[in-house]
């Protein structure tokens, strides 16, 4: 049985209301540490998106 890796990004909106994204590509316990850093320092929208190997988030 193969093993599939399911990467995941993070998109969000910073304190100044500029939209940013991610420009790793996290595993999902990853993804859930950083989304709640980022909650904690302020930013909004804060959103964890499955993304394929290579690719980066969209907006």
């Amino acid at each position: 049985m193969p093993i599939t890796m399911q990467n995941y990004a993070l998109t969000w909106t910073d304190a100044t209301g500029k939209a940013r994204a991610s420009s790793v590509a996290y595993d999902k316990g990853s993804a859930n540490s950083r989304k709640a850093e980022l909650e904690a320092d302020g930013n909004t929208d804060v959103t964890i998106a499955p993304i394929r190997p290579g690719e980066l988030p969209q907006f």
